[in-house]
């Protein structure tokens, strides 16, 4: 079982950045592709970022590419997301999530989901 919890967010100034992690307290996720989601109050669930397991290949979506990083430690069982040069449209919840399908960028590929973790930039 895989089981995440997400940690990181917090409120911060535009232009600034943060760094979310998300923590597997299960089994290992290794063998999985990870990706973050996003919410904005209102809104749908966004695909933000994704890595998958066997490459480490990256995917971003367009609205962040350049700005944010997505990385993984196998070891540590941790999955991370580095995000710069954030904006007020960047507000939102943010999900980890693990699946061991091929698609990435679509929510419902995904198995195993965290509790979320808000993230607030102001302008």
């Amino acid at each position: 079982q895989v089981q995440l919890v997400e940690s990181g967010g917090g409120l911060v100034q535009a232009g600034g950045s943060l760094r979310l992690s998300c923590a597997n307290s299960g089994r290992t996720f290794s063998s999985y592709t990870l990706g973050w989601f996003r919410q904005a109050p209102g809104k749908e669930l966004d695909f933000v970022a994704a890595i998958t397991w066997r490459t480490s290949n990256t995917y971003y979506a367009d609205s962040v590419k350049g700005r944010f990083a997505i990385s993984r430690d196998n070891a540590k069982n941790t999955v991370y997301l580095q995000m710069n040069s954030l904006k007020p449209e960047d507000t939102a919840v943010y999900y980890c999530a693990a699946t061991r399908g091929l698609v990435y960028s679509t929510a419902t590929a995904y198995d195993y989901w965290g509790q979320g973790t808000q993230v607030t930039v102001s302008s």
